[in-house]
């Protein structure tokens, strides 16, 4: 099994703690962020930031959807980790400082992809795909905080 990532980054004109903030309310904000492949959002337990417990699935192909359990850690300032309980994925949002009154947003998503010819399809196409998703989610979350 190879690892499979996908990263994406977009600049938001925004303070960087207000866009952290955004997307640690996970009870509030961020179910307004998903994009259409979410569905059964559902906060578990918390509901802001570290220690959340976050269920939702993710649909991101037309056959293929991951039911997603997902704790929530705060290694460092700046930075939510989700760490899928059902799968190998881990997702990573790290927002810092990018110029006055500007947030570089980047969402990482890594996990232990499948071998053989299925896996280089999906270490191929998976991270584009997922990339697509977050692009939209950071679409949103700057409309959000632009405000």
């Amino acid at each position: 099994m190879a690892q499979v990532e996908a990263t994406t980054e977009r600049i938001i004109a925004a303070d960087p703690e207000a866009v952290f903030d955004a997307l640690a309310d996970y009870s509030g904000t961020r179910a307004k962020l998903l994009p259409e492949q979410f569905s059964e959002y559902e906060v578990r337990e918390g509901g802001d930031g570290e220690g959340s417990l976050v269920h939702w699935k993710l649909q991101a192909t037309s056959k293929r959807v991951r039911d997603c359990l997902l704790e929530v850690s705060e290694p460092t300032a700046g930075q939510l980790v989700e760490k899928d309980r059902n799968s190998s994925m881990v997702t990573t949002w790290t927002v810092t400082p990018a110029g006055e009154g500007k947030a570089k947003a980047v969402v990482t998503t890594v996990w232990n992809g499948a071998g053989g010819i299925g896996g280089f399809f999906e270490k191929t196409f998976a991270p584009k795909g997922l990339a697509r998703i977050y692009d939209a989610l950071l679409a949103k979350l700057a409309a959000e905080v632009e405000k």
